[in-house]
């Protein structure tokens, strides 16, 4: 399971111009899952994104978690962070996990965050053509691989 997690003041994302998820101060968290992922990624990863220490405290140093200042994180499915682009200039995805994987396991990792914060996780929609809009805080960006804990 690969992860790119944004600070964020606000974030949204629309599907056919509609909103689906939106966000004041927390994270945008895109998420991409591939066939080998499990359990023990879902939860190591949930675990990580909210004990991550990226906010600041009143010294300014980035000591606090996202459930240290009550914010909130709002999920969107990404298959092509697991894009392999070695060879050619077209990117394959034969690594993310086909739609009846990566379904059920964005579902539970929704479950899992949301347990975790104690709210409601803001999501896109699974498959959508998604426009993700976002005011970046610092920026701060962070990408997290289950597969490479020491990433």
């Amino acid at each position: 399971m690969r992860v790119v997690i944004q600070r964020v003041q606000e974030a949204e994302v629309k599907v056919d111009g509609t909103i689906n998820g939106k966000i004041g101060k927390g994270l945008l968290v895109l998420a991409g899952f591939e066939e080998a992922d499990n359990n023990e990624d879902l939860n190591w990863t949930a675990n990580k994104i909210c004990q991550l220490r990226i906010f600041s405290d009143d010294a300014g140093l980035m000591n606090l978690s996202v459930t240290d200042i009550d914010g909130e994180i709002l999920l969107v499915s990404q298959f092509t962070l697991h894009a392999q682009t070695k060879k050619g200039n077209r990117p394959s995805f034969i690594c993310a996990a086909k739609p009846d994987v990566a379904v059920p396991l964005y579902e539970t990792f929704i479950a899992q965050l949301g347990t975790l914060m104690k709210t409601k996780i803001q999501t896109g929609i699974f498959g959508a053509d998604m426009k993700v809009s976002l005011l970046n805080d610092g920026p701060v960006t962070i990408i997290i691989d289950s597969k490479n804990k020491d990433f």
